[in-house]
């Protein structure tokens, strides 16, 4: 079944904001690298292209339905350079925030539209965003505990360097 006009715009902007997250999880990766600190900087960069397969989930939704994706303008990062590791992770989790809250609306204007077609990939978004968030805030509380101490924030950044690489595919996760 075909989305509407107006859905099928709202579901474009969701793919836009999945393209403006994963480029400003690039730019907090790089924020990490200035800080030698390449663990951390990889687990952003992983976390930047689960933003894409995100992207390639709506597109691929969209044109499945026989409407048109699209890519609308994406704005730069956002991201002040010189940023603390603290400082990093609550940039990502305000950011997942603002995902979440978007895709809450998309459900909501779905929904309301009677567009049942499209319940199973949001559902899986919202269980995603549940993660995601949970992810980035218990890295939050961890940078608490070993604030400065840099033998933390090195094993911290060892930890987070193990975190596998995905691809960007949509099939893929």
């Amino acid at each position: 079944m075909k989305m509407s006009n107006d859905l099928e715009k709202k579901f474009q902007d969701q793919i836009t904001l999945e393209f403006a997250a994963s480029i400003t999880y690039r730019q907090l990766a790089i924020e990490a690298d200035e800080q030698d600190l390449p663990g951390i900087a990889a687990w952003l960069r992983h976390q930047a292209d689960e933003e894409i397969v995100h992207a390639n989930k709506f597109i691929q939704h969209v044109s499945d339905r026989g409407n048109h994706a699209a890519i609308g303008a994406l704005p730069a990062p956002g991201v002040a350079p010189g940023l603390t590791v603290l400082e990093i992770f609550e940039a990502a989790l305000a950011h997942e925030e603002k995902v979440s809250e978007s895709i809450r609306e998309l459900y909501r204007s779905a929904d309301k539209e009677g567009d049942y077609d499209a319940r199973p990939l949001l559902n899986w978004f919202v269980d995603e965003q549940i993660e995601e968030e949970a992810t980035v805030s218990e890295i939050i509380g961890r940078v608490k505990l070993v604030g400065e101490d840099g033998s933390g924030l090195l094993r911290l950044d060892a930890e987070l360097g193990r975190r596998p690489a995905e691809s960007t595919e949509a099939d893929e996760g």
